[in-house]
This record gives C-alpha cells, sequence and structure tokens, in this order.
C-alpha cells in the first residue's frame, strides 16, 4: 500500500501561482499512474491532471490546460502540479492519487477514474 501526502496549498490572488507536492512512500509499482484532484464545497470531486509514469504522458481537465503542469521527480517519489494564473474557481482541496498501470486491451494505462490511493488532501483558495 502506498502512503501519500500533499503539502503546498495556501490562499492567495488570482492570477498568482502556487505548486503543490505529493510525497509517496515506497511500493514503487503503485505510483506508476498518480494524478492530481479537487473538491470544491458543495461540488463533486473532479480529476484536474495526471502522469503515467510508464511513458510519461500526462493529462489535464480542459479547465486548467495552459494553467496547470503536472511533474514527477521518480527518484525522490514526489509529484508536483504547478499552478499558474490561479483564478477564485479554482478554490478548492486538492488531492494526490496513485494506484498501478492497469492492462486493458494489450495496452499499459492509468485509469485514473478509479485510483484506490489517497492523501489527505490539502485547501488552496484564491481570491478575486
Amino acid at each position: 500500500q502506498v502512503q501519500l501526502a500533499e503539502s503546498g496549498g495556501g490562499s492567495v490572488q488570482a492570477g498568482e501561482s502556487l505548486r503543490l507536492s505529493c510525497v509517496a512512500s515506497e511500493d514503487a509499482h503503485l505510483r506508476d499512474c498518480m494524478g492530481w484532484f479537487r473538491q470544491a464545497p458543495g461540488k463533486q470531486r473532479e480529476g484536474v491532471a495526471g502522469i503515467n509514469s510508464d511513458d510519461g504522458s500526462t493529462s489535464y481537465a480542459d479547465s486548467v490546460k495552459g494553467r496547470f503542469t503536472v511533474s514527477k521527480d521518480n527518484a525522490k517519489n514526489i509529484l508536483y502540479l504547478q499552478m499558474n494564473d490561479l483564478k477564485p474557481e479554482d478554490t478548492a482541496t486538492y488531492y494526490c492519487a496513485a494506484d498501478s498501470i492497469q492492462e486493458v486491451a494489450g495496452r499499459r494505462v492509468c485509469l485514473y477514474s478509479s485510483l484506490r490511493y489517497w492523501g489527505q488532501g490539502t485547501q488552496i483558495t484564491v481570491s478575486p
């Protein structure tokens, strides 16, 4: 089982930047798919960005494309989310999640909708 711990949240003004970090424990194969999710009060949790360590591919929600960048330091087991040009609608609790790569129809893919391991979350508040 992998343990995840997020950090880097805080309160900022619109247009500013933040970088989130997520430190993952051992069990390397359970960290091959990692992603960031967020949940705002009264809203459902949504996927923000993900990265597949197998091939380095990334994916983003449309709402953050061009503003957020997900990356991973495999040597240090740390997942990052660089968030630029933050908007009030980015206000939420941000969670890091991880799981192993799955084989689907002969392809090794990340099923971001079913990641099993989650961190405790870190709050981001963006003021107008």
